[in-house]
């Protein structure tokens, strides 16, 4: 779970000359935003019960501290402005998809087969891009544990936070946060799709093609009384289809920029309908809380703050990075997405490679010159954030969700570092792959956009 931040203030300094640096921040300042996000990472691991009472306090006082200093030393109030605009943006689409998704719910009578099991997961990663991984999570992980109950272990609720918790959602910037961020910096809504399809479609062919190796043998050990059930017919049931108007209304409300606010009223108002026209059955059958949106509400204020620094330095020291090819960009935008989180790590990549060109994050006009002209970095930039989310419970915003949702259901899942076992033993080597395929070779982009 993780945003970023903006800098809108390049017109202004370039009426009077590029006094660009005269509103650089102290180097001191990104601690703040490094102890956001080791916070992230370690203390709900470390003291759990301490964290999930006190993280909001947390996130609003480091994010405070970095607000004020902007605000009262650096006199920099536009940023601030459009940092504020950008969480309101995010929050609101996050959002909105979240409790949209939560009014609809999948009744599942019958055992998975194999095969089925195979089509659910593809399925999972093409809803994705559409109602986002996280809405598409909380939709799918209960009937999914449902239709696999007789045999469900730990590999089933790994390799769907890996396909439609993660790697599905590489499409679209609804898919996934790191790429939402990307559109409201500037990069075209369906340049991701031209872009990214052959590696996302490569990656989720891989995936399920080795969870189905993996669930074959599972379900042959399985007691014969049990395959016959899992080929019996299956019945499935929707409620709360007419939450697919309120998910229409807030795709719409995606590509209203023009007037200011207005897009983010109709993705409240869609939440707001969908609330209140959804009967508590639907809800209750899905657990429906506002606690995970709450979560994600109040750290990514912390985020979006703190990190205004550590993307500004970024931008101004490029070029000592030794980031000069789309293969190094991949693997380094990866690592970081799997060991803090994939959104803020994407911005502060794409921050290192504007600034190695000169350009700056601040700047629509800046951010579509660079995806003209340096489209492969912007490519290996996105699929490692959004591949690499998969590599960690805290990549990405839903796999906690997932692992909660799957202990809740009395389902084995593995431990933290029982997770990451999982992910080096079957999705890093089928990453690497993606990376000889579209990125090896020279410092020139393989164009996966073309």
């Amino acid at each position: 779970m993780s945003q970023m931040l903006a800098i809108d203030f390049l017109p202004m300094l370039a009426a009077s000359g590029g006094a660009h640096h005269a509103a650089q921040p102290h180097p001191g300042m990104i601690t703040f935003f490094a102890l956001m996000l080791i916070s992230i990472a370690v203390m709900p691991l470390w003291k759990p019960d301490w964290w999930h009472h006190h993280y909001p306090k947390v996130a609003v006082g480091l994010g405070t501290i970095t607000a004020s200093y902007y605000a009262f030393v650096l006199h920099d109030y536009h940023r601030l402005g459009h940092v504020a605009h950008e969480y309101i943006s995010f929050i609101s689409l996050i959002g909105s998809l979240f409790v949209v998704s939560g009014g609809i719910h999948i009744r599942v009578k019958g055992e998975s087969t194999p095969a089925i099991n195979c089509l659910f997961l593809f399925i999972g990663a093409v809803l994705a891009n559409i109602i986002g991984t996280t809405g598409a999570s909380m939709l799918m992980i209960r009937p999914w544990i449902r239709m696999n109950k007789y045999r469900i272990t730990a590999f089933h609720i790994v390799f769907f936070i890996f396909i439609i918790s993660n790697v599905g959602g590489c499409l679209t910037p609804i898919g996934d946060p790191p790429l939402f961020l990307g559109f409201l910096r500037g990069v075209p809504f369906f340049w991701v799709l031209e872009a990214c399809w052959s590696g996302w479609f490569l990656a989720v062919v891989m995936l399920i093609a080795l969870f189905f190796v993996i669930d074959r043998k599972n379900f042959l050990r399985a007691p014969k009384k049990i395959r016959d059930m899992e080929t019996a017919h299956e019945e499935w049931r929707f409620d709360g289809l007419h939450n697919i108007f309120f998910i229409l209304m807030i795709l719409v409300a995606v590509f209203i920029r023009s007037v200011p606010f207005l897009s983010e009223a109709m993705m409240l108002l869609a939440a707001v309908g969908s609330y209140v026209t959804t009967h508590n059955h639907i809800h209750n059958a899905n657990d429906f809380n506002f606690e995970p949106i709450r979560e994600v509400g109040w750290l990514f204020v912390g985020i979006f703050a703190t990190m205004l620094p550590a993307l500004q330095y970024l931008e101004g020291n490029a070029e000592n990075l030794g980031l000069n090819s789309p293969m190094k960009f991949y693997w380094l935008t990866g690592i970081l997405s799997g060991v803090l989180d994939n959104a803020p790590t994407y911005l502060t990549f794409l921050a290192a490679a504007l600034g190695k060109e000169g350009l700056t994050l601040d700047s629509v006009t800046d951010v579509q010159a660079f995806v003209v002209s340096n489209g492969a970095e912007l490519t290996a930039i996105s699929l490692g954030a959004v591949f690499f989310g998969a590599m960690t419970y805290i990549g990405n915003g839903p796999n906690f969700m997932v692992k909660a949702i799957s202990e809740h259901a009395k389902v084995k899942t593995p431990s933290f570092f029982g997770y990451i076992r999982y992910s080096a033993m079957y999705l890093l080597p089928i990453l690497a792959i993606i990376a000889l395929i579209f990125f090896w070779g020279s410092a020139e982009a393989v164009p996966l956009q073309k």
